[in-house]
């Protein structure tokens, strides 16, 4: 079987790691080279101990990156758009896990991430890679943006209902999501936001996280309101989406919209059980795997909809994302090196 060889640039980072550890098990990949300026030379378990003997693998720099089939760049958010033109002239396919080129919007890009966008004629050529929501064009697709891990969360929660316009078009949707510190990246460094950064839980704004444009770019609704808080875990988000359908629906309703829309998905899994410890979605079952685990309520009182989703932001949010759209855009099996069965307990 003929490999794709595959260059990652940032690769030391959390996100970085995650891309290695699928890739280097992925049956049509091939790893060219790995980039990262703080660790040129050094062998890849230095950073990613995890992946001693894994791999035979030593960072370089960007500047001594080769041509290759696909370019995945996993660098801090900002640093990807002015380069995109030398990316692109690196690979023919290029997966960008940065915010970069998410939004099509350049006035949205100009409003959420305080400044202009350097090249807004690449936004409409990038495919958002959330799979469920965006398979058909991503099929074929040269340039694709890897996803928000807290908007992929409200996304997958709420993204049966919008699918089924039961929705009251005049109440907000509310959106709480509980996310873990390994969103922040590898360096302690509490104020930032990107793939190659991390330490302890950060501070979040109570209102307004940049999220939000991917949610509402998404699920074409601009009364959605997102909140994020961090909680004390490593690993995972969940999503709780507060919702007004135009009239009453019963668990029974939402049992229909939900297989409907996610029946046939490989990774997601509806989580609605009577008994049990178990019964609603808990990112402590997802961890290490690309599953999105999904469920719902109904308050019979008011009549409100609780959707919640729950996912691994290294895989689900980021890096399983990212290599389920790149196996949709080669034609491969969709997942294929994403086999993986999640770590438990976690």
């Amino acid at each position: 079987m003929e490999r794709v060889r595959v260059s990652i640039v940032g690769a030391s980072g959390y996100v970085g790691g995650e891309l290695l550890r699928l890739l280097l098990r992925h049956p049509r990949v091939e790893i060219a080279q790995i980039t990262s300026e703080s660790h040129a030379g050094e062998p890849v378990h230095r950073v990613h101990p995890h992946l001693r003997r894994a791999a035979v693998l030593t960072f370089c720099r960007m500047g001594d990156l080769r041509p290759c089939d696909v370019l995945f760049v996993a660098l801090p958010h900002g640093e990807v758009a002015p380069r995109i033109e030398s990316f692109a002239a690196l690979a023919p396919v290029v997966v960008d896990l940065s915010a970069d080129f998410r939004l099509r919007d350049p006035e949205a890009y100009r409003r959420w991430y305080d400044r202009p966008h350097p090249h807004p004629e690449w936004l409409s050529r990038f495919v958002y890679g959330l799979p469920e929501c965006y398979r058909e064009d991503l099929r074929g697709a040269r340039y694709i943006s890897g996803v928000g891990c807290n908007a992929a969360a409200a996304i997958l929660a709420l993204w049966p209902l919008v699918r089924a316009d039961i929705l009251d078009p005049d109440r907000p949707i509310l959106v709480d999501v509980k996310a873990s510190s390994s969103e922040a990246g590898r360096e302690p460094n509490p104020g930032s936001h990107h793939p190659e950064r991390h330490g302890a839980i950060r501070p979040y704004a109570p209102v307004s996280h940049r999220h939000t444009a991917e949610v509402r770019q998404a699920l074409g609704r601009d009364t959605i309101a997102l909140s994020v808080t961090a909680v004390d875990a490593v690993r995972g988000v969940l999503a709780t989406a507060h919702a007004w359908p135009r009239a009453p629906l019963a668990e029974s309703d939402l049992w229909r919209i939900y297989r409907t829309a996610y029946g046939e998905e490989p990774f997601i899994r509806m989580v609605k059980d009577r008994q049990g410890l178990h019964r609603l979605p808990d990112p402590k079952a997802v961890i290490g795997s690309n599953f999105a685990d999904v469920g719902f309520a109904v308050e019979e009182e008011t009549g409100r909809i609780v959707a919640l989703c729950a996912l691994d932001n290294l895989m689900k949010g980021a890096a399983g994302s990212a290599v389920q759209s790149l196996n949709i855009a080669m034609g491969w099996p969709e997942t294929a090196g994403l086999d993986l069965i999640p770590v438990y307990p976690a």
